[in-house]
């Protein structure tokens, strides 16, 4: 996206370059969106536990006691659909947030709402923004583009265990990244379902480098199982620009760093990428994304048979048949948003 202010209306101050102070209002709404979301997204976890050990030791402690009672109570909503409220899908502040960077949603083929699709999203990046804008909202009018295909977008178990955050994440039509999660949303629920996977999970945000196109997808094989069993159509989808909104610090393999990620990622669940973007006044550091352009392409359905009880040979079959389909489409698009024609996808 081309920059609305004029190279010479930038000011750099020991290194820095500063924002201007007069710029069109509709980006300073932008930029508090994505603000907004990145907060949600990196302290509404900390902030609700320790906002619940805190009240635990004043009088407010039957509420601490009643909310975790409510999550054990109302723990297999996350995985059986969820509890969505199609409003807070349409709020304006996701369309402020599609048009920061902007992101984009690209279609290649229909998706038949008499069955249910499970489409993996590479690569993750550091925050999965593009799976989040065109899957976890309809800021890209998903449901137009797919009509009679509903969105479900899973993310970790975690947090699903805490008060607030759980609901919140739910009501946009987030679920829980399980096995009996996949079970019903592909089977019980009914037809008409989009199950929408970052398959390369917390591991492979420690790979998002600018212009790196690498994804983990080798081991991943329990999606394609899940797809078998239930007669579920695959769907790669790749997003283009992922990776280029965030720097993040070389933690190539063997280093400290690296190590230190890799056990912090097995001891919690969560890998911790060091990384930085734009600042809110500044162009030059802060935990903001940069204003670059993602294109998440969703490809063609790879129809499959339900498959009740399948032997790992077929599931190796169909896993190689998702790569195969994964890496044409990558290939097929990857010129038409800057990227050289001699750039492969890396699969690991």
């Amino acid at each position: 996206m081309k920059s609305e202010e004029t190279p010479e209306s930038h000011v750099k101050v020991m290194g820095v370059e500063l924002a201007p102070l007069r710029i069109p209002f509709h980006r300073r709404l932008e930029t508090l969106a994505v603000l907004q979301w990145e907060l949600t997204f990196l302290l509404f976890g900390v902030v609700v536990i320790v906002t619940s050990i805190y009240l635990l030791f004043t009088k407010y402690y039957p509420v601490v006691i009643l909310a975790y009672l409510w999550v054990y109570y109302d723990r297999k909503t996350p995985r059986r659909g969820g509890r969505r409220y199609e409003w807070i899908r349409h709020w304006r502040v996701w369309v402020h947030m599609r048009n920061f960077f902007p992101i984009h949603l690209i279609k290649t083929a229909d998706l038949d709402p008499g069955k249910n699709h499970l489409l993996g999203f590479h690569p993750h990046g550091i925050m999965s923004m593009g799976a989040f804008v065109n899957f976890g909202t309809e800021a890209n009018g998903f449901a137009k583009k797919f009509p009679g295909i509903k969105p479900f977008l899973l993310t970790l178990s975690g947090w699903f265990r805490l008060p607030l955050a759980r609901d919140y994440i739910m009501m946009g039509g987030g679920c829980d990244v399980s096995r009996e999660s996949l079970d019903w949303l592909l089977g019980q629920s009914g037809p008409g379902n989009a199950v929408v996977i970052v398959v390369g999970g917390a591991t492979e945000s420690l790979e998002a480098q600018p212009h790196r196109h690498l994804v983990y997808l080798n081991k991943r094989k329990g999606f394609v199982r899940k797809a078998l069993i239930h007669g579920a159509s695959l769907v790669p989808v790749y997003s283009f620009g992922e990776t280029d909104v965030y720097e993040q610090v070389p933690n190539p393999e063997g280093s400290f760093l690296r190590k230190l990620q890799t056990f912090l990622t097995k001891a919690l669940g969560v890998a911790p990428p060091v990384f930085h973007g734009r600042g809110i006044f500044n162009y030059t550091m802060g935990l903001l994304p940069y204003r670059k352009p993602i294109y998440t392409v969703v490809g063609k359905p790879i129809p499959l048979d339900k498959n009740p009880n399948p032997t790992q040979e077929e599931i190796d079959k169909v896993h190689a048949e998702y790569i195969e389909s994964l890496v044409a489409l990558f290939d097929e698009h990857k010129t038409k948003y800057g990227i050289e024609e001699e750039e492969t996808l890396k699969v690991i």
